[in-house]
């Protein structure tokens, strides 16, 4: 792997987790790169997701940092993704103050996970809802 995380094809390399390693950047193109790198079926359900983001918070802020795609508001982050390999895992920096609380807690007080394995479908009533209920607390510094 070279530095950049990208092969000598200048593809994005990825952890043995499945994970794309994507340069930092802020903003929807460095988003988007992360989202397309993601190895099969997951690009599609980062799609899916950033377009449920976006759809219940069109201001949406992006970044990326240490190969993770964060969604954010001017006071911080809300909302972030990443690759496993049976699963991808979105991350709610204020999980535990959502209505209903998603699934999976965290060693980082506050945070919250739900996983979705392949053969799952994205619920984007229920990731729309704790979007709009993450706009009203205050967001994560990272």
């Amino acid at each position: 792997m070279l530095r950049s995380g990208m092969n000598d094809a200048g593809k994005p390399t990825h952890s043995s987790s499945t994970n794309p390693y994507i340069p930092k950047g802020d903003g929807d193109k460095a988003v988007q790169a992360y989202i397309s790198a993601m190895p099969g079926w997951k690009s599609a359900l980062g799609k899916e997701i950033g377009a449920t983001v976006e759809k219940a918070f069109p201001e949406v802020r992006k970044q990326v940092r240490w190969n993770t795609p964060f969604y954010g508001k001017d006071d911080g982050w809300f909302l972030a993704m990443y690759c496993f390999k049976n699963y991808v895992q979105i991350t709610f920096m204020t999980g535990s103050s959502l209505d209903p609380v998603p699934p999976k807690a965290s060693k980082v007080e506050g945070t919250r996970y739900l996983d979705i394995l392949a053969d799952e479908a994205l619920d984007r009533e229920q990731l729309a809802s704790w979007v709009r209920q993450a706009l009203e607390l205050p967001g994560r510094q990272i």
